[in-house]
């Protein structure tokens, strides 16, 4: 069993490389704004990734057509809304697909000391 610090650097890792994924997912149920965006991420993960990481990352997904923001006037001041667009709803239903498949097809080989088969082992992620 590897260490706590390693668990966590291990998840910090995968949140980093699946962040806009993490965030279309969440302007899927909800139209956010970015401080929206951030405290759920630490919220449900504890992990930090801050403004300067998310708002150009936003900012990127709205380029690629993925989300498209509004100002909302009401509060009091502007704050930028992002919503999911359709490129980006189909986006992420190719992404979930693809990660499925590939935790489906994770597996360790390990061989059975006793008789000297091998046996797979499921790597749950």
């Amino acid at each position: 069993m590897f260490k706590a610090s390693s668990q966590k650097e291990v998840s910090t890792k995968l949140m980093k490389g699946l962040l806009d994924m993490i965030i279309l997912q969440y302007l899927s149920s909800e139209p956010m704004h970015g401080y929206q965006v951030i405290t759920k991420i630490r919220k449900n993960f504890g992990v930090y990734f801050g403004p300067s990481t998310v708002y150009p990352l936003l900012g990127q997904l709205e380029k690629k057509g993925y989300v498209q923001s509004t100002w909302n006037m009401s509060f009091e001041r502007p704050r930028k809304v992002y919503s999911l667009t359709t490129d980006g709803q189909s986006m992420l239903n190719f992404t979930e697909e693809s990660l499925n498949l590939i935790c489906r097809k994770i597996t360790v080989a390990t061989p059975e000391p006793e008789i000297g088969i091998i046996t797979t082992k499921k790597i749950t992620v």
